[in-house]
């Protein structure tokens, strides 16, 4: 495990949190902004993560490409209500529905890993394009799943400005949930 690459996870996890407090601030879910995503510092993720990161994708995903397995994304995924997978239960035919907070908790987590890992070549659509071919293959509630791929299609085609807010957050969920 290279030394370097401790406070280079570190910092990427700093990042990631900040650009998801700032995006949970302007959607109007300040506490999730501030708890989001503190399982990363356990030993279990951290260490994990350390030992698989590479700085420009997911050391999670590289992990589960070599084991075949993530024992971090086992544990985060386990603790994080923001992930569609958190409400997954193989003995349930329909996973329930994710409650407002944590829905756009995980279109602000989404949104801000793109960033961070696209770097100066983020665009807005690049996150339409991640969720289409890959977080949309998780079988979780239709709304939910109908909610988030309309944030990021209205995100490609409106902006972050006119998506990333309160009122339209609400107004979304309230049209596509409930």
């Amino acid at each position: 495990m290279k030394l370097t690459n401790i406070f280079k996870h570190f910092w990427l996890i700093v990042r990631h949190k900040h650009k998801v407090f700032i995006h949970c601030c302007k959607c109007g879910i300040v506490w999730r902004g501030i708890v989001h995503d503190l399982s990363k510092f356990s030993p279990t993720e951290f260490f994990e993560s350390v030992k698989y990161f590479k700085g420009y994708r997911s050391p999670i995903g590289v992990c589960r490409r070599e084991k075949g397995v993530s024992l971090a994304w086992l544990h985060h995924k386990g603790r994080n209500k923001h992930h569609i997978e958190y409400w997954l239960d193989p003995d349930c035919p329909e996973p329930p529905l994710m409650p407002y907070k944590y829905a756009v908790e995980c279109v602000c987590d989404k949104l801000a890993a793109t960033k961070i890992y696209k770097g100066k070549d983020y665009s807005p659509e690049m996150a339409l394009d991640h969720w289409t071919a890959y977080g949309s293959k998780v079988a979780g509630n239709p709304k939910t799943m109908k909610f988030v791929e309309t944030v990021f299609t209205d995100l490609k085609e409106l902006g972050e400005k006119r998506v990333f807010n309160k009122k339209y957050m609400k107004e979304t969920y309230a049209r596509i949930c409930e």
